[in-house]
C-alpha cells in the first residue's frame, strides 16, 4: 500500500455529510486508490465477515421491536444500487427486511402528494427498510426534467421557482420526523464517474447475461450528466442533517463501495447498543411451567 493510503475510519468519516452548507460534490472522489491494509481480496473477506455481523445486528433489531432502519440508495444509472443491496444484505433474514424500488409513479401515485407512497413504504418497528431510488427522484429527475411536474397535477401557481426549496424543506421535515419516531435514516449517494458509467453500459451491451439491464433511455440520460450532478449537489446540500446524514460513497470500485456501505450500516446499528430483551415475568413463569410439562413427557428408561 502507498504511504498516502487512508485508513478505513478516515474514509468513512470523509464520506459522511450531515451539514449541507459545507458540502461540495467536487470534494468527493468517485474512486479511492487505496485504503490502508485493505486490497480487493481483503475487502471481499471483510464484506463476508460483515454480512455475518449485520445479520446478528438485524436479529437484535427485530427482537427489540422498537428502532427501525431506513437505507436510501441513490445513484446515476449503472451506479450499482441493485448489486449493493444484493451483496450487503445477502445474509440478513428476509423476514426482517423490505426492499422498495421506486419506479416512475403511476396514476394512483400521481393522484397523491409525492411523499405519500414513500411514507407507506417506511419500515415498521424492528425492521430494515431499503429504498432503491426514493423520494429524492422528485428533486433530481423532476428538476432535470421539470415538464414532469405537469403530470403530478400540481396547480400551475404552485409550480413556480420556489418549488425546489419547498420540497427540500418537506424532505428535511419528513426525515427528521421519521428519526423522532425511532427510524435511523441513512442515505447513500453512490458517486460514479462518467467514464465508469460508460464502461458499465458497454458491458451491458457486450455481455449477453447483462442485456436485461440495458436501457436506451438510461444511456440517453448521459446527455444531462452535468444537470444531474448539479441536482445531486443541491439535494445533498439542502437535506443533509445529523438526524438523516448523507454518505457520498466512491462507487467506481464496486467492492470498495460495498465495504463502505456495509461498515456504515453496521456502525449505525451498533450505535443503538441493542441487546436481547428480557422476557416479561409472565413469559418466564409460562416457560418454567412448559419446561416441567415437557420434562415429564420424557420416555421412561427401559430396565434390562
Amino acid at each position: 500500500m502507498g504511504e498516502n493510503a487512508l485508513d478505513l475510519k478516515t474514509v468513512l468519516h470523509r464520506c459522511r455529510v450531515e451539514e449541507g452548507a459545507r458540502f461540495d460534490l467536487a470534494d468527493h472522489p468517485t474512486r479511492i486508490a487505496e485504503i490502508a491494509d485493505i486490497d480487493k481480496a481483503a475487502g471481499k473477506h471483510m464484506l463476508r465477515h460483515g454480512v455475518k455481523r449485520l445479520s446478528a445486528l438485524q436479529e437484535l433489531l427485530y427482537a427489540n421491536g422498537t428502532w427501525s432502519l431506513l437505507l436510501v440508495f441513490q445513484a446515476m444509472d449503472a451506479g450499482g444500487k441493485d448489486g449493493m443491496i444484493k451483496h450487503v444484505m445477502s445474509g440478513v433474514n428476509p423476514q426482517g427486511v423490505t426492499v422498495t424500488s421506486f419506479k416512475q409513479p403511476g396514476p394512483v401515485e400521481l393522484a397523491h402528494d409525492y411523499l405519500w407512497r414513500v411514507h407507506l413504504a417506511a419500515p415498521s418497528s424492528g425492521r430494515i427498510g431499503i429504498f432503491n431510488r426514493s423520494h429524492y427522484e422528485e428533486v433530481l429527475v423532476t428538476r432535470v426534467h421539470p415538464e414532469l411536474l405537469v403530470r403530478q397535477k400540481i396547480p400551475a401557481p404552485l409550480r413556480d421557482g420556489t418549488i425546489w426549496e419547498e420540497r427540500y424543506r418537506d424532505i428535511r421535515h419528513f426525515e427528521h420526523y421519521l428519526s423522532r419516531q425511532g427510524t435511523v435514516v441513512l442515505k447513500f449517494f453512490l458517486n460514479l464517474s462518467k467514464e465508469e458509467q460508460r464502461k458499465r453500459f458497454l458491458r451491458r451491451i457486450d455481455q449477453d447475461e447483462k442485456h436485461w439491464k440495458f436501457s436506451v433511455s438510461d444511456a440517453r440520460e448521459r446527455e444531462h450528466w452535468d444537470a444531474y450532478r448539479n441536482a445531486y449537489r443541491e439535494a445533498i446540500c439542502n437535506t443533509a442533517q445529523p438526524s438523516a446524514p448523507w454518505f457520498v460513497i466512491p462507487a467506481d470500485r464496486k467492492w470498495m463501495a460495498r465495504l463502505l456501505v456495509m461498515e456504515t450500516t453496521i456502525a449505525a446499528l451498533e450505535g443503538l447498543k441493542l441487546s436481547i430483551p428480557d422476557p416479561a415475568p409472565d413469559i418466564v413463569r409460562d416457560m418454567a411451567a412448559v419446561r416441567r410439562e415437557l420434562e415429564a413427557q420424557a420416555p421412561k428408561a427401559k430396565h434390562a
